[in-house]
């Protein structure tokens, strides 16, 4: 029976997300400033945001075994678990939180965006090596 590599998968539409949402951000400065802002003040937003992320990041940690042979099952369930937490984080923090991230993107938006770009490319190139 042929078998779905669930890894290579969420890989591959994990890091293409990330990719082109830093993209976008690289394209438009502030974008992201602006949803945060937009996040901020509205707890629809957030928990909409949370429980999203939290389905998101549990589909990503059950996908993915832990091997200690795979690194990229490895990477994919600590992303996964780190979701998770952060999903917990925004329905729990949510004014902390989106106030760290106001302040941080105001001061270094290009880095954070080249930052998320090279991680999407990385889990894209890494799941797109185990198709062939």
């Amino acid at each position: 029976m042929l078998m779905m590599d669930l890894t290579a998968w969420t890989a591959l539409l994990l890091g293409l997300f990330v990719l082109f949402a830093a993209v976008g951000a690289l394209r438009k400065p502030g974008i992201w400033q602006a949803m945060v802002q937009e996040f901020e003040k509205s707890p629809a937003l957030q928990l909409t945001a949370g429980m999203l992320e939290l389905i998101t990041g549990g589909v990503v940690y059950l996908a993915n075994p832990w091997l200690p042979a795979d690194l990229l099952a490895c990477v994919m369930k600590g992303l996964g678990g780190l979701m998770i937490i952060e999903a917990l984080v925004v329905v729990g923090f949510s004014d902390a939180y989106f106030h760290f991230w106001l302040k941080n993107l105001a001061n270094m938006h290009r880095g954070w965006a080249l930052v998320t770009a090279m991680w999407g490319f990385a889990l894209t190139v890494f799941a797109a090596l185990r198709f062939n």
